[in-house]
This record gives C-alpha cells, sequence and structure tokens, in this order.
C-alpha cells in the first residue's frame, strides 16, 4: 500500500512539475515573441531608435493613413498623404488631431507598417504611438513621426521590389480597446514619444 501511496506523490509531484512548466511557459511566449519579431523584422515589426545612416541615390515612397476606432470623438488625419525619401534619409511626417466632444478626451493610438515584410527595414525614431494624449474640447495638435528606411532593404531579395511603404495610425480610447479589436497583434513597438504642439 505504501508503494502505491509513494508512486501516487511522484505522479502527482510530476504532474504539478509539468502544470507548472506550462505556466512558466505560457507568461514567457509573448515576450519571446515580441523579441523574436524585433530581431527578425516578422509580422511587419519595425526597427526602432537607431539613428539614420545617411542617404542613398534609391528612394522609397512611405503612404500615411490615419483610422480612429468609432467610441473615439476625435478627428484624427495624416497631414501629407505620402512622402518620397531616399533609403537611409531621415523623414519627418506630421498627423493632426482634433477633440470634437464638448469633454477633455484621452487617446492612444497603434500602428503597422505594410507590406509586413518591410518591418526590418522601416526604422521609427520618434513617434506619438503608446503614449495617452488628452485634448481638450475643440483642441487639435500637430503629432510629429521621424522615420527612416535602412538602404539593405534593396538588398534583400525577398523585399528590393518593394516601392510604396504604407504607415498607419489608429487611435482608440485605452489601450484594452485596442487589445479587443485586434489591433496590439500586428502594432509595431513603442519608440520614445515625439512631442505634440498644440494649435
Amino acid at each position: 500500500m505504501s508503494d502505491l501511496r509513494q508512486r501516487n506523490r511522484r505522479l502527482g509531484l510530476v504532474m504539478g512539475g509539468v502544470a507548472a512548466g506550462m505556466v512558466g511557459l505560457s507568461f514567457a511566449a509573448v515576450p519571446l515573441y515580441d523579441l523574436f519579431c524585433r530581431v527578425t523584422g516578422y509580422n511587419g515589426t519595425v526597427q526602432r531608435g537607431l539613428a539614420a545612416p545617411g542617404a542613398t541615390d534609391r528612394s522609397i515612397t512611405v503612404r500615411f493613413a490615419a483610422q480612429t476606432d468609432r467610441s473615439l470623438p476625435w478627428h484624427f488625419q495624416a497631414e501629407q498623404t505620402s512622402m518620397t525619401v531616399h533609403l537611409g534619409e531621415e523623414g519627418l511626417a506630421f498627423y493632426t488631431a482634433a477633440n470634437r466632444a464638448e469633454t477633455p478626451v484621452t487617446g492612444i493610438s497603434v500602428y503597422n507598417v505594410t507590406p509586413e515584410k518591410v518591418g526590418r527595414y522601416f526604422h521609427k525614431v520618434a513617434c506619438f504611438c503608446f503614449d495617452e494624449q488628452t485634448l481638450a474640447p475643440g483642441q487639435r495638435v500637430d503629432m510629429p513621426v521621424s522615420f527612416w528606411v535602412d538602404p539593405r532593404i534593396a538588398e534583400d531579395p525577398n523585399t528590393r521590389d518593394v516601392t510604396t511603404i504604407t504607415l498607419s495610425y489608429t487611435f482608440y480610447r485605452t489601450i484594452e480597446d485596442a487589445q479587443r479589436a485586434g489591433a496590439l497583434a500586428n502594432a509595431g513597438p513603442h519608440v520614445g514619444r515625439a512631442g505634440a504642439r498644440t494649435n
């Protein structure tokens, strides 16, 4: 009887260890996946915070898109539809947001780049993503974003045919709203704030 009890106790310990290991792996999966995406550029994850190396002869067009979740009473748009930049050259673009409500409203943005395969070559130096912005009633602000495209995009057989990259921002009331909408699955990482300017 004691042998059976001992075997059951051993089996219980093994099963408990397996369960604890699975819980540990589930917590580690998100940061490990994030690290994988940052290193490889998988899923459109952009590179971040690095200075531009300097312009080359080849250029690429960057398009700018803006969306606002319907629960957020803001008017949000890109100030330019597109711009052409030389590979390795730092570009500066502006978005604007205006609060159409009669009370202060806070929003937060997420972004992504397409096609996803260019994520490893698109570098954001500073932007307004993942920072809460509170606008007073009727307030309008400029939101700058600085970026550059790695010249190595022209050497990669998978990306050298790309002539246009789309940078897309969506504003939500909260990060939880963005998560519920599934926007965080393809969102790029936070890269540091570029301060908004009130108009």
